[in-house]
């Protein structure tokens, strides 16, 4: 695991993100979900896991911002990692760096 800074921690290269698709990355003990869209343009992380039942996040599909959980249908922004369907159920979401064409997350 490379780590820049303390609090930085490299996950993926961007040419290994899918565009407007999820990516799944375990790093420092935790799963990421890692998604790279064309609207909003930007790379976004948040955590993998659906609250409801553990969905896999990465493997949901993507439309526009948002990622609907391929177990029971949940949807998440994945900009920010609020619902998409009003509920308090929520993800986390963190913030993201780029450097030479790598991921990176600030834990």
């Amino acid at each position: 695991m490379k780590e820049v800074e303390p609090h930085l921690v490299h996950l993926i290269a961007l040419d290994r993100c899918k565009l407007d698709e999820g990516v799944f990355v375990e790093k420092a003990g935790k799963e990421f979900a890692v998604f790279q869209l064309s609207n909003p343009p930007g790379v976004y992380v948040i955590d993998n896991a659906c609250p409801h039942a553990n969905g896999n996040l990465s493997a949901g599909d993507v439309k526009g911002s948002v990622v609907t959980c391929p177990w029971h249908a949940w949807k998440f922004h994945v900009t920010s990692g609020k619902s998409a369907q009003g509920s308090v159920a929520c993800v986390k979401s963190y913030a993201v760096e780029i450097r030479d064409n790598d991921v990176y997350v600030k834990l």
